[in-house]
Parts: structure tokens; C-alpha cells; sequence
């Protein structure tokens, strides 16, 4: 019986080096390949996934600031409402505090 190999996995970190390597360092992809041995198709299977995700890579830095601005509302959001909750809570302790008060009174306690 053969015995397959177990699969690399390279991470996203060593999948950017590997193609930064090739695209400022110029490196060849045959040379990439036997390297990392790893087969052409592979590489070139990777490089699509990037330039298919450039541009979401490219966004981060323009919409950090409308990212922001949104966590900040949000925020300001959960404490309006967690205030709103805090009174709602008082006000149903003291109507349950009158409640008991007045069945005490009338001796149903």
C-alpha cells in the first residue's frame, strides 16, 4: 500500500513572500517552484486569487476612517440603549418595591 504525503499548507504570509519574490525581486517562477516545491499551476492559482483581491487590499486605508466613524456610532448606539435598559430596570424595581409594599398593607403577605 502507498502512503500519500501529507499536504503543505503555506500561509497567507508565505504566499505574499512567494510572490512578492517573483513580482519586485523579477525571480523566475521555475526557480519560485523548485524552491518551494510546489508546482507551477499552484503559483500561478495564487497570484489570481491576489489580483482578484487587490483592490479589497487597496480599500482597507480609504475606508478605515467611514469604518470608524461607524464603530464610533454603534457604540454611542449600545450605551443609549444600555442607559435606556438601566432606567427600564429601576423603574420596575420600584413598582415591584410599591407592589409588595401594598399587598403587605392589605395582609395578603
Amino acid at each position: 500500500m502507498v502512503k500519500k504525503k501529507a499536504r503543505r499548507k503555506f500561509t497567507a504570509e508565505e504566499k505574499a513572500t512567494i510572490l512578492r519574490r517573483h513580482l519586485v525581486d523579477k525571480i523566475a517562477i521555475s526557480d519560485l517552484c523548485d524552491e518551494y516545491k510546489i508546482k507551477p499551476s499552484q503559483f500561478y492559482s495564487w497570484q489570481k486569487q491576489a489580483m482578484e483581491n487587490i483592490a479589497s487590499a487597496l480599500d482597507v486605508g480609504i475606508n478605515q476612517g467611514k469604518k470608524d466613524n461607524r464603530f464610533k456610532k454603534l457604540e454611542e448606539e449600545i450605551n443609549r440603549l444600555e442607559t435606556r435598559l438601566i432606567k427600564k430596570d429601576n423603574v420596575i424595581a420600584e413598582i415591584s418595591e410599591e407592589f409588595v409594599e401594598l399587598k403587605k398593607e392589605l395582609g395578603e403577605l
